[in-house]
């Protein structure tokens, strides 16, 4: 059963698509995290097991545990999410696929040698180089596109538009400290308004809209680093659903699968 395994390397929330669609299509899933993950959509992500035990996204439910329990959390019906940051658990389990799922924008280590089939998510990864394909994670028309020879979209630095804003959205650490949150994900916010704090300094969101994002309180934070979103959309149901993004790179990393012959 072990090496009918597929290891996803990183648990936010694109990731997390790709494990509820793998998930979905009987494929068993291992996820793979930080010590203390700095996701910020955390209410659909995976990675939060980390925090709290246990996190459920759209009826799957991922729970954290050690290396040894992953045959019995995987028995239960459950991901398995280990704190592995490097993903050396794949030299244990020998998946039969490995999916670099962080959004490092770079390769931060992973090999076509990783395991049987073995793909990048976005920018970083080349395709028949150090890893036998990537998924497009660009927004518009080659989102969620198979690349069997070459590389994703370069990463420009600026996010997918939404409801006409883009580096608008984001939510940016003013300065290195610790994060406290006075907001929580699914709030309506005014532009302007205070959703936390780093250290004493206060973090304002500067669109309208649904706090979609945030990261988890108490954090230590670098300054710059994105700390959430806003989605000017105000449709707080999205915030708590997988995202049009996530599902559309899921189903091109089943397809990748399927096509490199992974089993279910």
């Amino acid at each position: 059963m072990m090496n009918k395994l597929v290891v996803i390397k990183g648990g936010g929330d694109i990731a997390t698509g790709i494990a509820h669609r793998l998930y979905q299509s009987r494929i068993k899933v291992v996820i793979t995290e930080l010590p203390q993950p700095t996701v910020v959509r955390r209410t659909v992500a995976f990675a939060r097991a980390v925090v709290d035990g246990e996190a459920v996204v759209e009826g799957v439910t991922a729970r954290l545990a050690a290396p040894a329990q992953v045959p019995e959390v995987l028995a239960d019906g459950c991901i398995p999410v280990i704190v592995d940051a490097a993903a050396q658990c794949v030299q244990v389990f020998k998946p039969q696929a490995m999916v670099d799922a962080t959004m490092a924008k770079c390769n931060t280590g992973t090999k076509l040698t990783d395991a049987p089939v073995v793909i990048g998510v976005g920018p970083g990864f080349t395709a028949g180089t150090d890893v036998h394909a990537v998924i497009e994670t660009m927004r518009g028309h080659d989102l969620g596109r198979v690349i069997y020879q070459g590389t994703a979209i370069a990463n420009t630095g600026i996010p997918g538009e939404i409801g006409g804003y883009t580096l608008e959205r984001l939510i940016r650490a003013p300065q290195a400290g610790v994060f406290t949150a006075c907001r929580t994900i699914g709030d309506i916010v005014a532009a302007g308004e205070i959703v936390g704090h780093v250290d004493t300094t206060p973090v304002n969101v500067a669109i309208a809209g649904v706090l979609r994002g945030l990261i988890q309180d108490g954090l230590t934070v670098a300054a710059g680093l994105k700390i959430g979103d806003v989605d000017p959309r105000c449709r707080r149901e999205h915030c708590f659903t997988i995202s049009d993004k996530a599902r559309a790179v899921g189903g091109g990393v089943l397809e990748a699968l399927l096509h490199l012959g992974v089993k279910i």
